[in-house]
């Protein structure tokens, strides 16, 4: 009898949670064994983190409900250590620490925040980058009284997205936000007039050209020498991958990125690919994609198929990777739909107020859907993994490749 093809997946956000189960939907169980590690046994709907933040309940979306009868194992464990050359990963949980082999690595162990080495951002800033971060945050705001400070540093779409929620959730809090440049600088005309609109009904106050150079328990010191008072920072510059990567004999890029072809294959061991945050992936106009779920989704989407592909020895698809909007939610009220071109740029089109939030609301429950429903549309017909006879859990595809 064949051993089966084993495939990991490293990671359960929007990405690694998808990927598995769009290989399950494509590979017969009997051939392939798909194993699904993570270290919590819970979806996190990463980009709800600021409703959590404010005290809203999110819906538990737990992993056992999600990929019953779909064949996909679940592990719930922490990957600790990757040896690439020996195809195996350390796993450790609760009680021990576990090494896996496979065959085929998916990873997708996402990113999480980066403070950009500014002293004392560690030590006393908040991040809604994960659950927990978020919900260090949500107690520490319920902690605060009326009238104390929150700086909220970083103009992104994470920014925005947090300083607006918590000034919605806590009228009664002095929020301001901290950005580098100028307030939704890379918006279109009518999309910065908007987010400056709801920010002035909101009372946040913007400190604009403010790079933020040192954080203390009760204050950030900004590049201009201005003291900024702060019961609450919370810090969302941007996002640093997970580093187990770059402790590997992977082909890594300067971020830490898992440096991959346009099937997400890794360009120094064939028998892994990075998806998400993870990937260092080329866009349109060969500009790098941005970390967000818009990349991560159809990131997932090809390399699941291209694994399928491989291994069941059928030409690989060419998933197109493009953005058309950026979607960003202003509180529970208000929205901004950003219409970009292919390679992130503004539109001078963008639709804003109550149907952009509307807009938004159906966005981030589509992709919770999609991932809760891992197999549903399912090929009728799967077809069986190839291998060849001097390496059998190899796939024989030498013909399959684009």
């Amino acid at each position: 009898m064949q051993q089966q093809h084993r495939i990991i997946v490293l990671g359960a956000g929007y990405s690694g949670a998808i990927a598995a189960g769009r290989l399950a939907k494509r590979l017969r169980r009997e051939d392939v064994a798909i194993t699904l590690v993570n270290a919590e046994p819970d979806f996190v709907e990463r980009v709800r983190m600021h409703q959590l933040a404010v005290g809203q309940e999110l819906t538990p979306r737990p992993f056992s409900e999600m990929f019953a009868g779909t064949g996909v194992a679940l592990k719930y464990a922490k990957v600790t250590g990757i040896d690439a050359d020996r195809r195996t990963v350390t796993v450790t949980d609760a009680e021990s620490a576990e090494e896996l082999g496979y065959d085929t690595l998916v990873y997708a162990l996402g990113s999480g925040w980066n403070t950009q080495g500014v002293p004392g951002a560690d030590e006393h800033a908040h991040e809604i980058a994960d659950r927990s971060g978020a919900l260090r945050l949500r107690e520490r705001l319920a902690a605060l009284t009326a009238g104390q400070p929150v700086v909220v540093v970083g103009g992104g779409l994470t920014g925005l997205e947090a300083a607006t929620e918590i000034a919605e959730a806590r009228p009664d809090l002095d929020v301001a936000l901290a950005a580098r440049g100028e307030l939704a600088d890379w918006l279109s005309p009518k999309g910065r007039k908007h987010v400056r609109k709801v920010f002035d009904g909101l009372g946040i106050t913007v400190h604009e050209h403010s790079a933020v150079t040192e954080v203390t328990p009760d204050r950030v010191t900004a590049s201009d020498g201005a003291s900024l008072p702060s019961a609450a920072t919370v810090w969302t510059t941007g996002f640093a991958v997970h580093p187990i990567a770059e402790a590997t004999t992977l082909e890594v890029s300067g971020t830490g990125q898992i440096v991959v072809d346009a099937t997400m294959r890794s360009l120094s061991h064939p028998d892994v690919y990075a998806i998400g945050d993870a990937a260092l992936v080329a866009g349109p106009g060969d500009k790098p994609l941005r970390m967000s779920c818009a990349s991560g989704v159809p990131t997932a989407w090809q390399a699941a198929d291209a694994i399928a592909a491989r291994l069941t020895g059928t030409k690989v698809p060419k998933t197109p990777i493009r953005y058309f909007n950026q979607c960003i939610s202003l509180g529970r009220k208000e929205g901004l739909i950003q219409y970009v071109t292919a390679d992130d740029s503004a539109k001078n089109a963008a639709l804003t107020g109550r149907l952009a939030a509307v807009y938004k609301e159906l966005v981030c429950k589509g992709a919770a859907w999609g991932v809760a429903h891992p197999t549903l549309g399912a090929p009728a017909r799967r077809r069986p993994v190839v291998r060849s006879e001097q390496h059998p859990r190899v796939t024989a595809v030498a013909n399959a490749e684009a």
